[in-house]
């Protein structure tokens, strides 16, 4: 007999790109229900947008297939988004403008408007505004959108569509998602001076913002009728998905940093105060706790072994390059052009360094530049000042090649961990946890650990000339700052 089932649980939901997901869990991180729901959006060139109905939707289905059949009720429920995804609604909090997505890019011109009024406060920040952030594209909306006349349309996360759905009325928003809407999260204030430069202070109300984990209110008599919660439960603040991630990693600590590895790489740790980046390519989120958890993306990853064999077996692929460390060639695996992390360089595409004798050699390659590219991007946020302690929580989908984790963790020269769970969801239902009252040490078993691999120090030596050679190809490009290159030769 299972002597959890009877246990409190707590409920994630993750409003993902292609679907939301609800995930159940109890305080000893076993899953007790689960739920699912596809989304669909449109996609024309630069212009990326879904309906926000769909979202409320999609979490009807979801949160209702995850609580079928619970024999506990839900303690509380935390809802994440995609980071930079934005509308407008009424007082109400009815949709008056479709969300423009996370990754859609037609802001070029108001990004570089909204970074020239608020430079001194970005420059503070060691931020800088992106085509895709939230607050450039409040602005097009503002200038070429279709909003109705005579409102002051409010400022909207995707997040906060279904929190709001939930409890029954506009709810606050949390900081995790309005840092890409322009707001300071060090002083936790909107920056109105930039806002009023902007043209956006008068033209648009702004939502009060709170840290996550923050209770916001209850799910109403409305919210239960659509999701099969019970009226009542409270709705805690979430944050954006690359931070749930995180938090489902495990790496909550200072010092403790997580690397999503899936089509291209994300790092993210925790600080006990922000990290400045000169360049802007890495920001700070605030942690429920007044921690900092900076990250930054980069375009390397394994979206790099799909293009170069693409339909092949992967897995078996895999039984081949422990025969080559190194291999006979390097390889700098960007997916795309241009790099974000850890430095910026549009221009940047990838490149090989000798010829690989044969495709076990140009996997091998592959493999392994993105291994070296994760120890530099490590490099630089200990050049900025960060604490890298203790093991290093892998997940995204590249952690289903046990090789693949291991080889990362030799090159790296760090233990390494792999949760049991990793998703999005996961997270906010630990947050979920957290706001509701649960210890920070009780929270911490929801988070199971599946694998860990130990680094084989000589297999390290192997790697730290090819790791300087790496660093000096990409600094003779012109695209990696001397000084970053100095410092990862010396202490990378």
């Amino acid at each position: 007999m299972d002597a959890d089932a009877d246990a409190a649980v707590w409920l994630g939901v993750d409003l993902g790109t292609q679907s939301v997901r609800a995930l159940a869990v109890t305080a000893g991180g076993r899953v007790r229900g689960q739920g699912s729901a596809p989304l669909t959006g449109t996609r024309d060139g630069a212009r990326h947008e879904q309906l926000p109905a769909d979202w409320w939707s999609a979490t009807r289905t979801a949160v209702r297939a995850a609580v079928r059949g619970l024999r506990a009720p839900v303690a509380a429920v935390a809802v994440c988004g995609t980071s930079g995804t934005v509308l407008l609604t009424d007082d109400g909090g009815e949709p008056v403008s479709p969300a423009l997505m996370y990754d859609d890019g037609r802001a070029a011109v108001q990004a570089h408007r909204a970074q020239e009024a608020g430079d001194e406060v970005w420059r503070k920040l060691g931020q800088r505004i992106q085509p895709s952030w939230a607050l450039a594209k409040l602005l097009w909306l503002a200038d070429e959108g279709d909003v109705p006349a005579g409102i002051r349309p409010r400022v909207c996360h995707q997040a906060d569509v279904v929190t709001a759905r939930l409890v029954g009325r506009p709810v606050a928003t949390d900081s995790s998602h309005a840092l890409k809407t322009g707001y300071d999260t060090r002083d936790r204030a909107w920056p109105t001076e930039v806002l009023d430069r902007l043209g956006l202070a008068d033209r648009l109300a702004f939502p009060d913002v709170v840290l996550p984990g923050t209770v916001l209110g209850t799910v109403g008599a409305a919210g239960a009728e659509a999701t099969g919660l019970a009226e009542g439960t409270p709705v805690v603040a979430g944050m954006t998905d690359g931070c749930a991630a995180q938090l489902a990693s495990g790496a909550w600590e200072v010092g403790s940093w997580n690397t999503v590895l899936g089509t291209t790489l994300v790092i993210k740790g925790v600080t006990a105060q922000p990290l400045h980046d000169p360049t802007g390519v890495l920001y700070n989120h605030l942690s429920p706790d007044g921690t900092w958890l900076p990250g930054g993306a980069s375009s390397v990853g394994a979206g790099a072994l799909s293009a170069a064999f693409p339909g092949a077996d992967l897995a078996a692929l895999d039984r081949a390059p422990a025969d080559r460390e190194p291999a006979g060639a390097l390889t700098y695996p960007l997916v795309s052009r241009g790099e974000r992390f850890p430095f910026l360089a549009s221009g940047a595409e990838a490149f090989t360094l000798g010829t690989p004798a044969d495709d076990a050699d140009l996997y091998a390659s592959l493999l392994q530049g993105v291994a070296l590219a994760e120890r530099l991007c490590l490099a630089y946020v200990r050049q900025l000042g960060a604490r890298v302690e203790g093991p290093i929580a892998f997940t995204g989908g590249a952690t289903r090649s046990a090789y693949w984790n291991q080889l990362r963790s030799d090159v790296l020269g760090r233990p390494v961990t792999v949760p049991e769970q990793a998703g999005s969801a996961l997270g906010m239902a630990v947050l979920a946890a957290r706001g509701a009252g649960t210890s920070r040490d009780d929270v911490r078993t929801m988070v199971r650990t599946a694998a860990r691999f130990t680094p084989r120090s000589t297999v390290k030596e192997r790697y730290d000339e090819a790791f300087g050679t790496l660093v000096d190809a990409l600094e003779e490009r012109g695209w990696l700052p001397r000084e970053t290159a100095r410092y990862a030769r010396s202490e990378g």
